[in-house]
């Protein structure tokens, strides 16, 4: 049976979490390949990844030869992705059951190319659920430039525009910069608000820090060539809509 959907795991030092990860995408019911891409980690993530490789005929680990960031890791997984659609989860995240074939299910049905669902966050353990924030059924390019609503791990989408739209600039939101560069093209994303997606709250994730990540976006509203002006109006927005999603 042809893959449906290949599953990218970039992991870096991500022995405490990449078996969650990885259990709940087989847990899918879709016909997928997983691809762990092991970022140099310096703990045993490799070794774990081995494992899990040898155990799942339907996981199979990539090497990135010295630390070249998340965008590097995730573009080796798009380029090896044999699927007709492609699914992000970060390590220390992990998927509902039923999430794939919902937002593959959709796709399907209305020929759109992309798709992302709502996520709960999750306390660093995983074992308090904090809150639930939701997605709109349709996000257009001019709604995400107010607010990135669409989380990385939560996205199916299919193989052949992210392979024209490989991920930069990691540091900046590589994956905001993705999304506006396909949605510029005229593309929209369907939400499916039902939280597939278990967010956890890792102290080490580069948008907990808020000054830092509200920096990085002005940079991602640069890099799309928007001028100054431009760049302060939409993040107003960004600011506003930031504030109301997570007080």
């Amino acid at each position: 049976m042809d893959i449906i959907c290949s599953v990218i795991i970039p992991a870096y030092n991500a022995e405490k979490y990449l078996t969650e990860a990885v259990l709940s995408a087989l847990r899918q019911k879709v016909k997928t390949e997983i691809l762990i891409i092991d970022d140099h980690s310096s703990d045993k993530t490799r070794t774990l990844a081995k494992k899990l490789e040898s155990e799942h005929e339907e996981v199979r680990l990539l090497v990135l030869h010295g630390n070249h960031g998340v965008a590097a890791a995730r573009n080796l997984g798009i380029n090896e992705a044999k699927g007709k659609y492609i699914a992000f989860l970060d390590a220390d995240d992990w998927w509902a059951e039923g999430k794939l074939k919902a937002q593959i299910n959709l796709l399907e049905n209305t020929g759109e190319k992309f798709s992302c669902t709502a996520r709960e966050l999750v306390s660093s353990d995983g074992q308090n659920f904090l809150k639930v924030i939701g997605v709109k059924k349709r996000i257009t390019y001019e709604m995400l430039l107010r607010t990135n609503s669409i989380s990385c791990s939560s996205v199916v989408i299919d193989a052949a525009l992210a392979k024209r739209h490989p991920m930069v600039r990691d540091d900046l939101h590589e994956d905001y910069i993705m999304w506006l560069e396909i949605m510029r093209e005229g593309f929209v994303c369907l939400g499916i608000n039902e939280p597939y997606l278990k967010s956890r709250m890792s102290e080490e994730g580069k948008s907990r820090n808020k000054k830092k990540s509200a920096l990085m976006t002005f940079g991602v509203y640069r890099y799309m060539g928007m001028g100054l002006l431009k760049s302060c109006y939409y993040f107003v927005h960004y600011a506003i809509n930031g504030f109301l999603k997570y007080r």
